[in-house]
């Protein structure tokens, strides 16, 4: 299986982890110019940072029932094919590939077309398992997990607790592996920021409403630790 991955070094590395190494030969093209060549021979492409740079849809449309694995996170599947202007020829199929996201053991896909074979016919090559959510900003998990990290925030601008606390009384109190303030580091502050306001601009609810707190740091380009 030939496998060409376009995307960030951070999320290929992770995605590397869950690919068979002995039945797929990854070319990747890390935020390169396309190789038209590359794409044609694909049996699969993974495009780790779609929903940021969704313009790249055109270079994927044309590809007759190739499977197209994209992070649909930021922008819903639809809201990518809708601005593409393309027809769309590709099995497009959305991936919530966020650092940090890919390090599950079930796969959050959603999918374009109401067909759900190509999918199905793909995890079971890779050997994943998966479930398929609404074709939504946000998806799902990251819609959640984003949501909690805001109201972190609000709780520590309001100084009713320190960040360190919050941390640990989120791991104790629901058994995450990271407390929010944490996730929100690894995740990244203009991923959490990114898809909140995403949410936001769709629902226009108030729970998605960014804290001024997660604002600045995302305007000052800082993390919450490191």
């Amino acid at each position: 299986m030939n496998i060409v991955v376009v995307g960030e070094q951070k999320r290929l590395d992770e995605l590397r982890l869950h690919l068979p190494e002995e039945k797929v030969r990854i070319t990747s093209l890390l935020c390169a110019l396309h190789d038209k060549k590359s794409l044609a021979e694909a049996d699969v492409i993974f495009d780790l940072n779609l929903d940021e740079e969704p313009e790249r849809l055109a270079d994927y449309a044309e590809l007759d029932n190739t499977p197209v694995v994209a992070c649909a996170v930021k922008k819903s599947l639809a809201r990518m094919v809708h601005d593409c202007g393309k027809e769309v020829h590709c099995n497009l199929i959305g991936i919530n590939c966020l650092p940090t996201f890919l390090d599950r053991n079930v796969a959050e896909l959603s999918l374009y077309g109401k067909d759900h074979e190509p999918a199905e016919a793909l995890m079971q090559a890779l050997g994943w398992q998966y479930r398929i959510v609404t074709d939504r900003a946000g998806m799902v998990t990251p819609r959640i997990l984003c949501m909690i990290i805001n109201e972190a925030c609000y709780t520590l601008q309001e100084g009713t607790a320190t960040m360190e606390d919050i941390d640990t009384a989120m791991k104790l109190g629901t058994n995450y592996p990271y407390g929010p303030f944490e996730w929100a580091d690894r995740i990244g502050i203009r991923n959490v920021f990114e898809v909140l306001h995403a949410v936001y601009q769709e629902t226009t609810d108030e729970r998605y409403k960014i804290c001024p707190l997660l604002h600045s740091k995302y305007l000052r380009d800082e993390s919450f630790y490191f």
